[in-house]
């Protein structure tokens, strides 16, 4: 069956924007996987999989990146407490099965020049569609994102979204962690986000309105979006040279095709029936938590809420800023405390005291020093070159 306009929105409104009493939680870890014995050297997916196997005792799903690194996608838990529990559970139980590989928490590899593993048509047609500028995205970033409630109705999903959108640039700064890729220095502390914003802004740019109807605003995000691919009998077609709207309006696409245009958009802030946010780099041992318990603090607990947007306001559109600087932009800083501390404030009364340990380890390490994950990396990389 064909599809129309009106059920283009009438999707988006009532699966990707689903909402309901907040406060379940989800995150994704990703993970590049190394030999010590030998850093420079590609570890096969197949042996991955060998090794780690196919479940995990605290339920996260296991998946591969394009390049080989590794992804554990948390159950949906009732509370930060829950997820940290299921998720520091199931990275023992990896790290348990490595044979002596290693996990190495980093927005982009810093040795390695990227190596496209993935063979299957998805990913083929992405790295046909992106070309060389997309094997570093596919191959070699990792990040930690954290799926959050759309809201209970409408108004209070409108308000989480423009709230992850102001947040957007303090959570890149705050978390900054690839200031080398392929064995060299970039100029950026998240160089993961650097290469995200250099590849197609139709499908990886933020949306334009913030303040709007989110439903209708990323309606006509995915609508104005670039087609990468159509799943035809004969075999995928790559880059058609239409926007989802254009194909829309000759009459082709189905309801799975949609979904499947759906997938292929990578903005920082993506609905899925859940807030995605992607826009996070991987962090060193042991500071996974902590972006996943700052953001749902800011978001789940009212208190925390009003002081953040107060917080990002001044500092909402700064995504350059923060992707080159972290930290060390005084503004973006003077934000991230203000955020840090509501979120530390909030763990109590969200029941997880049991991370406020790690938050405030981080906080003094980085935040309040204004520095981020990349300035320690970046001064290693520097000596040992």
């Amino acid at each position: 069956m064909m599809l129309t306009l009106d059920a283009v929105h009438e999707y988006i409104h009532g699966v990707c924007f689903k909402t309901g009493p907040p406060g379940t939680v989800g995150a994704e870890t990703e993970w590049l996987v190394t030999d010590p014995a030998d850093p420079a050297a590609y570890i096969q997916i197949e042996r991955l999989q060998a090794l780690i196997g196919t479940s995990l005792p605290g339920g996260s799903l296991i998946t591969y990146e394009p390049g080989g690194q590794l992804e554990l996608s948390s159950a949906p838990q009732p509370g930060l407490t829950e997820l940290h529990r299921a998720l520091e559970l199931d990275l023992a139980s990896v790290r348990n099965r490595l044979g002596g590989l290693v996990l190495v928490g980093s927005g982009v590899d810093p040795i390695r020049e990227p190596l496209l593993q993935a063979r299957d048509e998805r990913y083929r047609s992405m790295s046909a569609y992106f070309g060389a500028a997309g094997l570093p995205m596919m191959c070699s970033t990792a990040s930690v994102q954290v799926c959050l409630d759309v809201g209970r109705d409408r108004p209070d999903a409108a308000r989480r979204w423009r709230l992850a959108h102001m947040l957007g640039p303090i959570l890149v700064a705050a978390f900054a962690n690839s200031p080398w890729q392929a064995g060299r220095p970039t100029g950026w502390k998240s160089t993961r986000q650097a290469i995200w914003s250099r590849l197609d802004p139709s499908r990886t740019g933020a949306p334009s309105d913030r303040d709007g109807d989110p439903a209708q605003t990323w309606a006509a995000y995915a609508l104005d979006a670039k087609v990468m691919s159509v799943r035809a009998p004969g075999g995928w077609i790559t880059d058609p040279g239409m926007t989802f709207r254009e194909w829309l309006a000759e009459g082709g696409p189905t309801l799975d095709d949609l979904i499947f245009h759906l997938s292929t958009l990578f903005p920082p802030v993506r609905p899925r029936g859940w807030y995605e946010l992607r826009m996070i780099d991987a962090v060193p041992e042991p500071y996974w938590p902590v972006p996943i318990a700052v953001a749902s603090a800011l978001f789940d607990d009212p208190v925390a809420t009003g002081l953040a947007e107060e917080a990002a306001e001044p500092v909402a559109g700064l995504w350059r800023e923060a992707a080159v600087d972290g930290l060390a932009d005084r503004r973006l800083a003077r934000a991230a405390r203000c955020c840090f501390a509501a979120a530390r404030a909030a763990l109590p009364r969200l029941g997880a005291t049991g991370l406020i340990g790690v938050l405030d380890d981080y906080y003094e390490r980085y935040v309040e020093r204004g520095r981020c994950p990349a300035d320690e990396e970046a001064l290693a990389w520097t000596r040992t070159s």
